[in-house]
């Protein structure tokens, strides 16, 4: 299994961005939509600027664990999560836009 990066610029202070993204993972990761997956056993905790997450994505009769992180810097938010098994089943383009397109929401 490969971890799909995601980095994402932003101009907002290092302190908001986090707010934003503690504030708005549990509708990011529940808000699944545009993919067929069902999200469940949610976990994050912040080490600094850094979130370590996991989850269990369920489709149809397969689930697998997902888990990553989300470090904020001055100037960026770099994602980096391992599919698992879903890997094989959405493509990373696919993913990394609606994961992408969300964040940038956020930020905005």
């Amino acid at each position: 299994m490969q971890t799909m990066r995601l980095i994402i610029p932003h101009n907002k202070p290092k302190e908001e961005v986090i707010q934003v993204i503690d504030r708005s993972i549990d509708d990011l990761l529940k808000q699944a939509s545009g993919l067929p997956v069902k999200i469940a056993d949610t976990q994050r905790n912040w080490q600094g600027s850094t979130m370590n997450f996991s989850l269990v994505a369920k489709m149809g009769l397969l689930s697998t664990p997902i888990k990553g992180t989300v470090a904020v810097t001055d100037h960026d938010l770099t994602i980096d999560v391992d599919l698992g098994i879903l890997e094989r089943m959405i493509p990373a383009e696919k993913a990394k836009e609606m994961i992408g397109s969300r964040v940038k929401g956020l930020l905005k």
